[in-house]
C-alpha cells in the first residue's frame, strides 16, 4: 500500500463529514420554496455553490457542482490510478455537459437557467474538445474520436444513451468493485430506451452494450427475454420486474444495493480504492437526497411518503 492510497483514503473519510444526512435532507424536503432552501444550506457543505440560486434549476445544478468538487479534492489526494478511478466514476457530469451542449446545438430549450456546464477539471476525458465543437455532426465526429466512442446518430437523445452505456462499460473495466453497479446500471438504461422510450439503440451502441449486458439480452425482443438474457452482474438490478412501469422501482432497488455495499466498502479496515469508491458514492447518494428534496421544496415541500419511498 503506498503513501498516497493512505492519504487518499485518509482524505475520503474526511470528506464523509460533508454530507447532509438523511434526516436533514428530509428537513429540507418539507420547506416551503427553494429560497427557504437556499436560506438552509447556507451553513451547509453545499453553500458555496448553493449562494445565489433563484431556481430548481440552478441549485440542482449546485448540489451536483458540490460534488463535482469533492471528487476534484479526493482526486488531489490519489496516485495515478485514483485519478483514472474517479475520472470513470465522475464520467455522469461530461454526460450532462454534453448532452446538454447537443441539446443547444439542436435548438432544443433547456430547462432555464441551470448554471453550468460543470467545472471538470482534472476528471474531464474529452469536455474541452466537446465543448468547443459548433455543430451536432461535428459532435459526434468527436465524440466517435473520444473514449466515449461513436454515438451512432448525432441528436441529443441518442447521445444521452450512447454516453451512458460507454460511461457504464468503462466503470466495469476500470473499477472492479463497481462491476455489478455498472452492469446493472448499463442494463437499467437499455431497458427503459427499450421497453419504456420505443428506442431501439444504434449498432455501436447495440454492440457495446453487448460487451458488457450479453449478446441475447441485446437482441431479445422483449423485457423478458432481454433480462433472462443478461449476465448475472446485470441480471439482478431487474429482478422481480415483470413490465416496463416498474423500471421507475428498479431504478430505486439500484440506488439501494449500491448503497449498501458501499457502506460494506467504507467499513473494511485499512488503507485502498474500496475506501476512495464508497465514499463516491455515499457523496453521491447524500447529493441525490438533496436534488430530490429540492424538487420537493420547489412545490411547496412534502409529502414525505414520497420522499422515503425513493430512498
Amino acid at each position: 500500500m503506498g503513501a498516497a492510497w493512505v492519504a487518499g483514503s485518509v482524505r475520503a473519510h474526511a470528506l464523509l463529514d460533508r454530507r447532509l444526512g438523511t434526516e436533514t435532507t428530509r428537513r429540507l424536503a418539507c420547506l416551503p420554496s427553494v429560497e427557504a432552501v437556499v436560506r438552509e444550506l447556507a451553513t451547509s457543505p453545499y453553500r458555496r455553490e448553493a449562494r445565489g440560486c433563484r431556481t430548481p434549476a440552478q441549485l440542482e445544478t449546485a448540489i451536483g457542482a458540490t460534488l463535482l468538487w469533492h471528487l476534484r479534492v479526493l482526486a488531489g489526494w490519489q496516485p495515478g490510478v485514483g485519478v483514472r478511478l474517479l475520472r470513470a466514476l465522475a464520467g455522469w457530469f461530461e454526460i450532462v455537459n454534453t448532452v446538454d451542449h447537443a441539446r443547444r446545438l439542436a435548438g432544443e430549450a433547456l430547462p432555464g437557467d441551470t448554471g453550468g456546464p460543470y467545472r471538470l477539471g482534472a476528471l474531464a476525458t474529452a469536455w474541452s474538445r466537446l465543448a468547443a465543437t459548433r455543430s451536432l455532426p461535428d459532435l459526434r465526429a468527436v465524440l466517435a474520436a473520444s473514449v466515449w466512442g461513436d454515438p451512432g446518430a448525432g441528436d441529443p437523445a441518442t447521445i444521452a444513451a450512447a454516453m451512458a452505456i460507454s460511461g457504464a462499460a468503462r466503470v466495469a473495466e476500470q473499477v472492479p468493485e463497481a462491476v455489478d453497479w455498472a452492469a446493472g446500471a448499463a442494463a437499467l438504461q437499455v431497458a427503459r430506451q427499450r421497453f419504456l422510450a420505443g428506442r431501439e439503440p444504434t449498432t455501436p451502441v447495440r454492440h457495446r452494450a453487448g460487451e458488457l449486458l450479453g449478446r441475447g439480452a441485446v437482441s431479445a425482443p422483449d423485457l423478458a427475454g432481454f433480462t433472462a438474457g443478461l449476465r448475472p452482474a446485470a441480471r439482478w438490478a431487474l429482478a422481480g420486474v415483470a413490465g416496463p412501469e416498474q423500471l421507475a422501482q428498479a431504478e430505486t432497488d439500484w440506488w439501494r444495493r449500491v448503497e449498501r455495499d458501499a457502506a460494506g466498502l467504507l467499513a473494511r479496515s485499512g488503507f485502498g480504492r474500496a475506501v476512495v469508491v464508497g465514499c463516491v458514492v455515499a457523496l453521491a447518494a447524500d447529493a441525490r437526497r438533496a436534488r430530490a428534496a429540492v424538487q420537493l421544496a420547489a412545490l411547496g415541500g412534502g409529502p414525505l411518503e414520497a420522499f422515503d419511498a425513493a430512498f
